[in-house]
């Protein structure tokens, strides 16, 4: 049960490194874009940063946390 949690967590971890990975880049080109006056997606993603890459970004991190904290929990209890 432990082994498929940390698989599935995992995946939910890849899929999200990849979400903020496509943000930063949208990030980047939208800024590019804002500062030589051609519209690219930047207000769309101020709008978007609040409910969507913020909390992406929170999870990344408590969801790396916890996967570490669960197999260092996991190597010394089984060994």
């Amino acid at each position: 049960m432990r082994e498929k949690f940390l698989l599935w967590l995992d995946r939910f971890l890849i899929a999200d490194v990849f979400l903020v990975i496509i943000g930063f880049g949208w990030f980047a080109i939208a800024l590019i874009g804002k500062s030589m006056g051609i519209a690219l997606g930047w207000e769309i993603w101020y709008k978007l940063w609040q409910p969507l890459f913020n909390p992406a970004i929170g999870i990344l991190f408590l969801g790396a946390f916890s996967s570490w904290l669960i197999k260092k929990w996991k190597e010394k209890f089984n060994t």
